[in-house]
């Protein structure tokens, strides 16, 4: 196969999953869950179509059971919460070692688009922000992440 043929299928596959840039909530905190990645697919996510958030991880200790909870922003607004049941969103007993959390969604149609705005040639990404706490089952928060989300302009067939 051509290098020529190979690139239109490495930018197909580049925008089916994408890792994500995440920080956490408090710089200096130590958190019991470190996370190693987040990765989004698709990315950008496609209004009133499944998108999967998978989140690897890794924890010193045994985690039994516990909530995520999710908070999103839109242009610094809070638009919308919500909290899962940890085991719905993984295995558990998590073990200790590296392991995976797993949510899908699906985005309304109404979802205002989102990907990159240009101003004087520099770039604003990702006006729509997540943060996802997760917490044990006694409410201890074993880790805080924050990442941007792009929502990519391409109608739903609910929109038609």
């Amino acid at each position: 196969m051509s290098r020529i043929a190979i690139l239109p299928l490495l930018l197909v596959f580049s925008t089916i999953a994408r890792a994500t840039d995440v920080q956490y909530c408090e710089e200096n905190a130590e958190y019991e869950v470190k996370v190693k990645e987040v990765n989004i697919s698709p990315n950008p996510i496609a209004r009133g179509e499944p998108a999967t958030f998978t989140i690897s991880a890794t924890t010193g200790r045994g985690i039994t059971g516990g909530k995520l909870v999710i908070e999103v922003t839109y242009f610094g607004w809070h638009i919308h919460s919500e909290t899962h049941d940890l085991c719905s969103e993984t295995t558990c007993p998590v073990e200790t070692g590296d392991f995976l959390v797993a949510h899908s969604q699906v985005l309304p149609g109404y979802t205002p688009p989102v990907s990159s705005i240009r101003f004087c040639g520099s770039c604003c990404s990702g006006s729509y922000s997540l943060q996802m706490k997760m917490l044990d089952s006694q409410k201890k928060e074993l880790t805080c992440i924050k990442f941007s989300i792009d929502i990519g302009s391409v109608p739903s067939v609910a929109d038609m």
